[in-house]
């Protein structure tokens, strides 16, 4: 059976634009502890969540309303043994119109079943998108990891 990549699709009332704009707004969804900017195509940014995850992530796409997609540079999860899992995957948002709603397409291209951290990365993006994302979105306010401290 060929591995599948991680996706998800999430459908929300706002506009591509707000959708787009959300999307960028990484901190208010992901985690509050990102540092370096997360809307400047081909800069990077870096993710870190206690001793458990960090990574770099490059923004390689940026298309207004409609698409985002970032490269992961360097990954590090303290809960595997090859930690070369993610490296150079992308994480892509594809947005696209749908009559007066906006859908959201998520995909974690490279992240497969067949990885060590598959399923705890599956539960961990799906809380991120559907409900984060997603309540970032609809309502100004997502639930992002907190900073330490």
């Amino acid at each position: 059976m060929p591995d599948n990549d991680f996706t998800t699709t999430i459908v929300v009332d706002q506009t591509p634009k707000e959708v787009f704009n959300a999307i960028n707004n990484v901190r208010g969804w992901w985690s509050e502890e990102i540092e370096g900017p997360t809307d400047k195509l081909n800069e990077a940014f870096d993710y870190h969540y206690k001793d458990i995850h960090r990574c770099k992530m490059k923004l390689i796409e940026l298309d207004p309303g409609n698409k985002v997609v970032w490269l992961v540079l360097d990954n590090y999860f303290n809960f595997i043994r090859d930690q070369k899992e993610w490296k150079n995957t992308k994480v892509i948002f594809e947005i696209s119109g749908k009559g007066s709603q906006t859908e959201i397409r998520f995909t974690h291209l490279g992240l497969v079943p067949s990885y060590e951290c598959f399923q705890i990365c599956f539960d961990a993006w799906t809380r991120y998108i559907t409900s984060s994302l997603k309540n970032l979105i609809a309502t100004g306010k997502g639930q992002p990891n907190l900073i330490e401290g």
